[in-house]
């Protein structure tokens, strides 16, 4: 693939545009690449504007607090003498528990509203293809980047590729980390409970590791985000100039790249309360793109951090498989992440979703929430696939009114 190739320059040229930026949810930088990927998309023909929303801000402060709030809990366990207030104080680690579920998988977020007042995001929303079309299909993207830490290092995880190959292989779904954490509050509790002080000593050393990881978060810097999301928002991007160059008739094609998801999903919500009234979930599909620019591009079934919940509709998800056969681009199916996506919203409200992402020979997103997501370490050729297959699932839809 030449340096030649149009769809390769414009790649580059967004994400090698974006990736200076401090992207972190709801700051100005933020707020500068939503109005520069607007200014991007209608440059490509793609008449897009800049929506700001509002968020939840998190994860990492309000989750150190509820690990710091466990731990408490687990020492007023242990030095409590009578069963009554240790019994309380189970009920509180309890609590804490309920409260990280909640957090973690798009729950109410009980937590976070008292936790601060709303902050302000900035989502693109562009429109191409048939704009008076019955039928959208809704291309998502985010265009904020996270903060690195200690517990995204991949070594481990390389180093058991390396020496157990043949064991990684076996598992098509990621190590559900987020257990581990609910799991120093549920120790405490349950110790609590049983009168067991080894297991509630247990559940206030866990508590203190879980608010030291994220304090380490909470005061990291924000990584480029070269592959984490900018290869996303690229791809929306040379989408748009493609259905410009050949344009398709019967369907309509929303581009969105959403501000604030890397805060456990932000700006997608906004994107929801103002959008989804007026798309039909039988006449409407949402195909999410989500860290594209690893070796091998994957489709991923489900995601949940603590209960794994597959995307509604399966047959979208083989609408996406024949298209990506039919575009020539190798895509591994039956993968389900451990993390969330924005993908979880429009799953949840009932409309046919699938994520395409991708991953490394150790079944890992290259560079993930590390310094080293940078342009120079993006596999375009994957970042050119995602293209190929989104544009290809466009033009089926679009071909095939019976879908």
């Amino acid at each position: 693939m030449g340096s030649g190739d149009p769809a390769v320059g414009t790649l580059q040229e967004v994400i090698e545009a974006l990736a200076p930026l401090r992207r972190a949810a709801g700051s100005e930088d933020e707020r500068r690449t939503a109005d520069w990927l607007a200014r991007r998309l209608r440059d490509a023909g793609c008449p897009a504007e800049v929506q700001a929303e509002e968020f939840l801000d998190g994860y990492a402060r309000p989750l150190r607090t509820l690990a710091l709030a466990s731990g408490a809990a687990g020492v007023a366990a242990l030095a409590s003498r009578g069963r009554r207030p240790r019994a309380l104080a189970g009920l509180a680690a309890l609590g804490v528990a309920g409260a990280i579920a909640d957090d973690v998988s798009n729950g109410p977020r009980l937590f976070r509203r008292v936790m601060g007042a709303p902050r302000t995001t900035w989502n693109v929303v562009g429109g191409c293809g048939d704009p008076a079309a019955p039928r959208t299909l809704v291309v998502l993207a985010h265009h904020d980047a996270a903060p690195t830490g200690a517990i995204f290092d991949q070594s481990v995880q390389a180093w058991l590729g390396e020496r157990f190959p043949g064991v990684l292989e076996r598992f098509d779904t990621s190590v559900p980390l987020w257990w581990a954490f609910l799991s120093a509050p549920a120790l405490v509790a349950a110790g609590a409970w049983r009168g067991r002080r080894g297991m509630m000593a247990a559940g206030v050393a866990g508590s203190a590791l879980g608010a030291a990881v994220f304090h380490d978060v909470a005061t990291s810097p924000i990584v480029p985000g070269a592959n984490d999301n900018l290869t996303a928002v690229a791809v929306l991007v040379a989408l748009a100039e493609r259905l410009r160059a050949r344009p398709v008739s019967g369907l309509r094609v929303l581009l969105a790249s959403c501000g604030a998801e890397e805060v456990i999903q932000g700006g997608i919500y906004g994107f929801g309360r103002r959008h989804f009234p007026g798309l039909d979930r039988d006449r409407t599909w949402f195909l999410n793109l989500e860290t594209v620019g690893s070796p091998r591009l994957i489709l991923l079934e489900g995601e949940g951090p603590v209960v794994m919940e597959d995307y509604h509709d399966r047959g979208f998800r083989d609408l996406v498989m024949r298209a990506a056969h039919a575009a020539g681009a190798p895509v591994q199916r039956g993968l389900r992440a451990r993390t969330s996506t924005d993908a979880v919203v429009p799953s949840r409200a009932g409309y046919p979703t699938a994520t395409l992402a991708s991953m490394n020979r150790y079944k890992a997103l290259s560079n993930y929430h590390l310094m080293s997501d940078t342009p120079e370490n993006i596999d375009y050729r994957t970042v050119r696939q995602a293209l190929e297959v989104t544009e290809a699932v466009a033009r089926e839809l679009a071909d095939n009114p019976w879908v």
